[in-house]
């Protein structure tokens, strides 16, 4: 197995959709999926950071209004004919050899296929792709054929084609996905190029293309359309060339006077694609030097580069000075429509101590957006800033009013927007940061005390418990909506959003940021905060005691047990079970000790079992129904079951490789997920711990994993660490074995290379 491709060998059209998404290119402004030019089972996927679009549909005799982001003209297509015989399909032709390849350490998608058309000829097809890393409006496809046992003309179609939709996840096609329109095409200076515009949004699309091919094409196009034919000499034995080279502008980008004339100068002055790809190898080469993660173990190289690999695609130096946040499902399909959700809380800590630079224009997206969250918060009559669940283009809430079971077919509501805990990821993140790089713009302090504000405001003092609760939220655990047979959704005292909160308070009283007044209230909040207890263990929400237990045997496997019980006539609510961790999530955040103090400062008894019979108790009641909750279980499981801990590591590596969720890959990959991996070998098995005081390191490698080296900034100091079962390096230096150290935030002078010391 090559660490650095990933590789299909065979066409099979039902495995299209989850290959398509695996090797999307991308280069952190737009990305493409990796669908073929030429094939009938594909679903082509072009899509720009933060290019949102919104229509009403009607659905279940209701009309709802969904913002999508918007699946954009496809420059892909292109077609090759042998004499006499029709377009090539991989469906439907005589395939001798097809291979695809994605070199993950050059951002390049090769495919080489053979095949026999219906008079014996033998034609060899090798097309190398790439969305530029180097230069973010270019993208190019490279198709080189050779004619093995013939010779004559073959005709070669290059397409743009305009009449793509939203229709890339099954279970929203009933609802409308014709986001573009007003399309246009012209041709001219030995170019192609189309226009659209978005409905609602009214941005502008420009695509043009050169092609690069031995003699001049043919022009033709239709509504929506526009392609040049080519007829190219085949001598027997002897390679021919055609290269198409595409620009993507529109009128959200920077820079840019109209869309169509910046597409059709960058088209028109691109290089061949020997120099775009050279220029493109060497960004992701300065790219791969900063995001180094080498493990020991062969078997985990490959899909630890995939993870890196797809993560830059999506968040890479490009998107720093964009207006975009973190999608759930990257730029590789349209689930979860596009949205941003809480997956950065997945993301940045990994980004923080690589790249904190594209972290800090991740945070800046939802400082843009804090006036909106203001304003919700006051339609719902609290303080401070309540950030949607769901975010796109402005800010305002996207979460959907109804979704579909695609298990019973029934539109159910959708009551996810009472997630307000996506406040609480967005200033962890911010505090995270801050850690990281010992720096706190005044916009991130700001919106560290809009939230703050917010969660205080929802915090109401109960007379008779003396105690404070928070009511009407969802915790991360997504099944619990409401108490059985409740008229109205929402829970009580979430664990999870509750003692958050508290740690947040802390953090923006240590800041100093309350206004006169919020201080005694914020610190009697941290005081007497209300969490409920059950068995001995910390309950995920009021009344959680009462639930039923579920019979796990009847469901042995299910993973969404909300869709499952539902068909079946039931509700999930009822139940003593979890989608993915909720109250665990607490373990993810804070360690053991931050916990305790926090339990203890509220007090309430925190002995030293409350954790680990917490743990088992929720792992025995989840049924891992989101890709998130595998890493955090292995993460949590880190310290006290490494045998478990690892299982949980390996399926979360999996996880879209293997399609763990059967389908789900292929509507977009999980971000979040693959962000966690990388984050659980960079601070979880390293523990790495960003403090006040510097970066504390206290390696526990599991035995699978064998070494780990990597690269890391902390407070604008480059470190490297390499680390095995027998030692730790930091910068060359050896710490003694076992030990825990603090990396101080200062850089030790050269004298003084002990300025790591042992705590």
């Amino acid at each position: 197995m090559n660490p650095w491709t990933l590789a299909y060998d065979g066409y099979d059209p039902a495995a299209e959709g989850l290959r398509e998404a695996l090797c999307t290119l991308g280069n952190g402004r737009w990305a493409t999926r990796g669908a073929t030019p030429d094939g009938l089972a594909r679903t082509p996927g072009t899509y720009q950071a933060g290019c949102y679009d919104r229509l009403a549909s009607r659905v279940a005799g209701r009309t709802v209004v969904n913002e999508d982001l918007v699946n954009l003209p496809d420059w892909l297509p292109l077609s090759v004919a042998t004499p006499g015989c029709g377009w090539f399909r991989p469906e439907e032709a005589d395939l001798l050899d097809y291979r695809q390849e994605l070199d993950l350490r050059r951002g390049v998608l090769l495919r080489t296929l053979r095949w026999r058309d219906g008079s014996g000829r033998v034609t060899r097809l090798r097309q190398r792709r790439l969305v530029s890393m180097a230069d973010p409006a270019l993208a190019a496809l490279e198709t080189t054929l050779t004619a093995e046992n013939w010779s004559g003309p073959l005709r070669v179609r290059a397409c743009l084609d305009g009449r793509v939709s939203n229709g890339g996840v099954e279970r929203y096609r009933d609802l409308r996905g014709d986001h573009l329109t007003g399309h246009a095409t012209g041709a001219g200076d030995e170019l192609t190029w189309l226009t659209a515009l978005t409905r609602a949004s009214r941005i502008t699309v420009a695509l043009a293309a050169r092609v690069d091919a031995p003699g001049s094409g043919s022009v033709s196009a239709e509504p929506g359309r526009i392609r040049t034919d080519h007829v190219l000499e085949a001598v027997e034995g002897a390679p021919v060339t055609i290269t198409k080279v595409v620009a993507l502008v529109t009128s959200r980008d920077p820079a840019v006077h109209d869309p169509l004339s910046t597409a059709r100068r960058r088209a028109r002055t691109a290089p061949g694609f020997g120099d775009l790809l050279a220029a493109h190898e060497a960004a992701w080469e300065r790219l791969w030097e900063r995001a180094r993660l080498d493990v020991g173990a062969p078997e985990l190289s490959q899909i630890v580069h995939l993870h890196v690999f797809h993560l830059l695609q999506t968040l890479s130096p490009h998107t720093a000075d964009l207006d975009a946040g973190v999608p759930a499902r990257g730029l590789h399909g349209e689930a979860y429509r596009g949205h941003v959700f809480w997956d950065e809380l997945f993301v940045l800590p990994w980004l923080n101590l690589r790249f904190p630079e594209i972290s800090l224009g991740l945070l800046r997206y939802r400082w843009r957006r804090l006036p909106e969250a203001r304003a919700a918060a006051r339609e719902a009559g609290f303080a401070g800033a309540m950030f949607p669940w769901q975010s796109g283009s402005d800010g305002r809430e996207e979460s959907q009013t109804f979704h579909l079971n695609p298990e019973s077919g029934r539109w159910l509501p959708d009551v996810s927007r009472l997630q307000r805990h996506v406040g609480l990821a967005i200033a962890y993140n911010v505090w995270q940061h801050h850690l990281a790089t010992g720096s706190m713009t005044s916009w991130c302090a700001e919106m560290l005390t809009a939230i703050a504000r917010f969660f205080a405001s929802l915090a109401e003092l109960d007379p008779a418990s003396g105690r404070y609760e928070i009511r009407g939220v969802m915790g991360p655990d997504e099944y619990h909506t409401a108490y059985p047979g409740a008229r109205t959704p929402g829970l009580a005292n979430n664990a999870y959003t509750n003692i958050m909160t508290v740690w947040l308070l802390s953090r923006a009283l240590e800041l100093g940021v309350a206004a006169p007044g919020e201080a005694a209230r914020w610190t009697d909040i941290t005081r007497r905060m209300r969490i409920d207890f059950h068995d001995g263990v910390i309950s995920q929400f009021t009344g959680y005691a009462d639930l039923e237990e579920l019979d796990w045997s009847r469901y042995a496997g299910v993973r969404r047990l909300d869709r499952a019980l539902e068909a079946a006539g039931d509700d999930v609510n009822r139940y003593k079970a979890s989608k993915q961790a909720d109250t665990l999530m607490l373990l993810y955040l804070l360690t053991g000790e931050e916990l305790t103090a926090i339990l203890e400062g509220l007090g309430y008894p925190a002995g030293p079992g409350l954790i680990p019979r917490t743990i088992s108790y929720y792992l025995d009641r989840t049924s891992h129904g989101s890709t998130l909750s595998a890493v955090v279980h292995a993460w949590v499981l880190a310290r006290s079951d490494r045998a478990q801990s690892w299982q949980f590591f390996a399926e979360a590596l999996l996880s879209d490789v293997h399609d763990v969720q059967g389908g789900t890959t292929a509507e977009g990959i999980h971000l979040g997920a693959m962000a966690g991996t990388l984050d659980m070998l960079q601070r979880c098995y390293l523990g790495l711990e960003p403090r006040p005081a510097g970066l504390r390191l206290s390696p526990l490698l599991p035995e699978r994993l064998g070494s780990l080296s990597l690269p890391i900034r902390f407070h604008g100091l480059s470190l490297t660490i390499e680390a095995d079962h027998e030692r730790t390096l930091v910068d060359g230096i050896t710490l003694a074995r076992g030990a825990a150290v603090t990396l101080p935030c200062e850089p030790p002078s050269p004298a003084d290379r002990r300025g790591i010391r042992e705590v």
